[in-house]
């Protein structure tokens, strides 16, 4: 997923400043060292977003755990 995510990334990087030149009728290709700016800060954008993603299914498993485990004490404790 790691390679997927930054391929992706530097696409969206690509395709913002080159649709940012063209939005200023400049040559699409004006200054290189931009495109790869932009490649990598959207590579680095969608690495995070990945882990980011994971990371909250993980704390959300988590909670539902702990929602479901405090039900059970409360409807299925055996104190009454």
């Amino acid at each position: 997923m790691a390679v997927s995510a930054t391929v992706i990334g530097a696409l969206l990087g690509l395709g913002t400043q080159m649709y940012s030149n063209a939005l200023r009728k400049l040559p699409y290709m004006r200054h290189p060292w931009e495109h790869l700016l932009g490649m990598g800060l959207g590579a680095v954008f969608v690495n995070q977003l990945v882990n980011w993603d994971a990371q909250l299914q993980k704390d959300l498993d988590q909670m539902l755990e702990k929602a479901k485990a405090a039900n059970e004490r409360r409807y299925f404790d055996d104190d009454e």
